[in-house]
């Protein structure tokens, strides 16, 4: 039995995870491998809440800032750099840090991908125009008619999810839950074992701290760095919640205090799904976000280490 170990720190936008892993890396004298689909970009940085020199503290992130936006990184090119990153910080020390907010970069690195077949851009254009034209609706009554097994335990809510999913089905012509290596052979073989961690603040705290980052990304140039991305607006990582927001204002498609609202709404929506996905995986155990003497003292229980 491996005596490598990988803490796993996650948890919704504005838990606290930064500080906490900061923290944490120090007493343990280790690194911290970060999980988050966006913050990797070195393009995106105010509306990723992208953490600081400062915050880090001195201690080594990896995926941050460590690839162009223009080369969007998959799922599984990301398990296969950080299993290799992992591999070489495992040589050097017994236990590493991984942390974020992106579950399937999490369960990537844990416990591999599903053996899902590659992206069709033509079929996926398609499936978008729908989007854009008919609606959710119609692609989730048809998700449902083809893939019912997997529709019934999917978020629906999830665009991207249900369009990928219809893409698979329309593709292969299979469903796309027959895909999912892992409901059949388990979850790949790894050098290390993992303790799972989550943090979670009463609901009130939580929406009051994504409240006031919004404020501080807009007092830090949210705008403007939006602005700039303009031209890249496609690409996958600005689809989504602290941008998209943004250029419907710079679009003119409402004024600067409803983009606020929405900024503030859909990061409060985001983070919900957040506690969602990680309370159904089963694997965490939950914590207050600033309890860090119980945080330590069940990893150095679970890890075997009497001291960190």
């Amino acid at each position: 039995m491996s005596n490598k170990w990988l803490i796993v720190v996650a948890g919704p936008t504005a838990v606290g995870k930064t500080a906490l892993c900061v923290r944490l890396a120090q007493d343990l004298a280790t690194a911290v491998v970060s999980a988050d689909s966006r913050q990797l970009y070195r393009e995106l940085n105010i509306g990723t809440a992208k953490p600081t020199p400062e915050e880090m503290q001195g201690v080594r992130h990896y995926f941050i800032d460590s690839h162009r936006m223009l080369e969007p990184v998959s799922a599984g090119q990301y398990e296969r750099e950080a299993l290799a990153v992992l591999d070489r910080l495992f040589q050097e020390t017994d236990r590493v840090i991984l942390s974020g907010g992106t579950g399937l970069y999490i369960n990537a690195v844990c416990f591999g991908l599903d053996d899902v077949p590659q992206a069709d851009p033509i079929l996926r254009t398609e499936l978008m125009n729908r989007l854009d034209t008919e609606g959710l609706e119609p692609l989730q009554h048809q998700l449902r008619a083809l893939d019912p097994v997997y529709a019934e335990t999917a978020d629906l809510q999830n665009t991207q999810r249900v369009i990928r999913a219809l893409e698979v089905v329309l593709s292969s012509g299979k469903p796309y839950s027959s895909f999912r290596r892992q409901e059949t052979d388990g979850p790949a073989s790894r050098p290390f074992r993992t303790v799972f961690i989550a943090l979670d603040r009463p609901r009130d705290e939580l929406y009051d701290r994504i409240d006031r980052r919004m404020d501080n990304m807009l007092a830090q140039g949210l705008v403007e760095e939006a602005r700039s991305l303009l031209p890249y607006r496609h690409l996958t990582p600005l689809q989504t919640v602290g941008y998209k927001e943004v250029f419907g204002y710079l679009d003119g498609a409402y004024d600067a205090e409803e983009m606020v609202r929405l900024l503030k709404r859909n990061s409060r929506r985001y983070a919900k799904r957040q506690l969602t996905w990680f309370r159904h995986q089963g694997d965490y155990q939950w914590f207050a976000a600033e309890d860090y003497e119980a945080i330590e003292r069940y990893i150095q229980t679970a890890t075997g280490h009497n001291q960190p």
